[in-house]
């Protein structure tokens, strides 16, 4: 038992209850469809089902060809976090079969018309003026139902879409609203980490995200940085917040005024995970900034209580963290520094040396830079062609004025 891996690279299951005994197995397993749609299932047949397996199950009609994702005491825990009763069986469909070749040929066969209905249910939308956006359509594994999933901003009426759908495809419709994020994951993409995005790797579930996870961050509330591809609050703002929310404890609090002989100081800066904190003399903008310790500013704010003013917030000055200047290390490697315009260099003739003994003496001569040898060294042939036709022009003038 391990992780299954859905070939778009999911992860969906670990069945960590796999190696350890039981008393009894328990009679449901949890099967995943398209689109991250799952459910779980009474087996009554008592087969033995693995993860990974693919299986025909009972379906509002008909039958539908799934995977089995979760078995064991592992199904109890998960319909009780889905707030469903795991000792009622009654009330869930049935696991029929381990697949056969004929359901995955059929299923297949019904897979195959997916995008051809996808593109032509577009069509039908955008000539009834809906504004909505049909993402994707998952034919059931009998092929006698398709779900239609899509995406609107705003109530939408699709009951006369429904039935042109019905007589375009010959089929039972089910439309189906997703959100932002599942579309995004259904399409994938590239995030600014550099990695694929987490949810069209492994993400299967979408947990709310709030501002409330980048302020505990202590990131700037830029909506550029913050949204991504899906112009929703990025997910990996919940990855890290019990470790801030952690170590924010352990520091004290931000309207706390430190006290000195001098001036009093006031919480400018935090650095939550290294615990370090920076004050400032003036309560609007950064002034005289000194950064401390966590533990020296409890120290401080013990001695203010029992009315003793400190004669600086660090103890000795080699604790004093100076600020570091910010370096901004995507800007050193920008892509727009191929758009910049290059200097167009002149191009010198290569000249020749006038002879063979020109250029012994100028390769032996080295109080002289080569550059400047060359320089001399080299004939000017323009140069003297020039000097030649001043000289005739001026003998023809003086020709001219003896003549006259």
């Amino acid at each position: 038992m391990g992780w299954r891996r859905e070939p778009r690279g999911k992860l969906y299951a670990n069945n960590w209850l796999g190696d350890i005994s039981t008393s009894a197995d328990f009679p449901a397993v949890q099967v995943q469809f398209k689109n991250t749609r799952a459910g779980f299932y009474v087996n009554p047949s008592k087969l033995n089902l693995k993860i990974g397996d693919t299986v025909a199950v009972e379906a509002a009609s008909g039958h539908d060809i799934g995977q089995v994702v979760m078995v064991g005491p592992l199904v109890r825990m998960q319909m009780v976090k889905a707030k469903l009763d795991p000792d009622n069986m009654d009330a869930l469909m049935k696991v029929f079969r381990i697949a056969r070749q004929s359901d995955i040929d059929r299923f297949n066969e019904a897979r195959s018309k997916e995008h051809s209905t996808m593109i032509r249910s577009r069509a039908i939308a955008e000539e009834l003026g809906l504004n909505m956006k049909i993402g994707d359509v998952e034919y059931q594994g009998d092929g006698g139902k398709a779900i239609f999933y899509y995406i609107a901003d705003e109530r939408v009426d699709f009951r006369k879409l429904i039935r042109i759908l019905a007589e375009e495809f010959h089929v039972r419709i089910e439309m189906k609203q997703i959100g932002a994020r599942q579309e995004t994951g259904r399409i994938g993409g590239i995030g600014p980490c550099g990695r694929p995005l987490c949810c069209s790797s492994w993400m299967s579930h979408f947990v709310s995200v709030g501002t409330g996870a980048a302020r505990m961050q202590d990131l700037s509330m830029n909506p550029q940085k913050l949204a991504g591809q899906c112009a929703k609050l990025k997910c990996c703002l919940n990855f890290e917040i019990d470790s801030y929310a952690e170590a924010s404890r352990q520091l004290p609090p931000k309207d706390v005024v430190l006290q000195t002989k001098d001036s009093d100081f006031y919480l400018f800066k935090t650095d939550i995970l290294t615990r370090m904190l920076t004050y400032s003399s003036d309560r609007r903008m950064g002034s005289n900034l000194v950064t401390i310790p966590a533990s020296r500013a409890f120290e401080i704010i013990a001695l203010n209580k029992q009315g003793v003013k400190v004669d600086r917030l660090a103890e000795d000055e080699s604790e004093v963290v100076e600020s570091r200047e910010y370096i901004d290390l995507a800007e050193q490697d920008a892509l727009t520094r191929f758009d910049k315009a290059k200097k167009k260099k002149s191009r010198h003739k290569a000249q020749r040396p006038a002879d063979n003994a020109a250029s012994d003496s100028a390769s032996a001569d080295s109080d002289r830079g080569p550059r400047q040898d060359n320089r001399q060294n080299a004939p000017k042939r323009q140069d003297s062609k020039h000097r030649m036709r001043r000289q005739r022009n001026k003998e023809k003038k003086n020709d001219q004025q003896n003549q006259q």
